[in-house]
């Protein structure tokens, strides 16, 4: 079955400079709709589905690579001379 959209002309030519080539419309919205941020709705599919276990060493492990990742910003800065503290 075949349907018929209708866009803006910018739009077209934003999508259109999406294509590869050979590429049809069809195929790049398909790409687009997979790669599509998860919305609230989206991420109540997941609600539960870890353990109390899971969730407790998920959360650490992610605080300890937030901090990581922190540290590893600052020490950068400070090499490149910005010293924000």
């Amino acid at each position: 079955m075949v349907k018929t959209l209708t866009i803006r002309d910018d739009v077209y030519h934003r999508l259109a400079r999406m294509k590869r080539e050979g590429e049809s419309f069809s195929e790049l919205f398909l790409e687009l709709a997979e790669k599509r941020r998860f919305t609230g709705d989206d991420l109540k599919a997941y609600a539960g589905t870890l353990s109390g276990e899971k969730y407790r060493r998920l959360k650490k492990e992610t605080k300890k690579a937030r901090k990581e990742a922190s540290e590893s910003i600052e020490r950068r800065m400070k090499k490149l001379g910005y010293d924000h503290a």
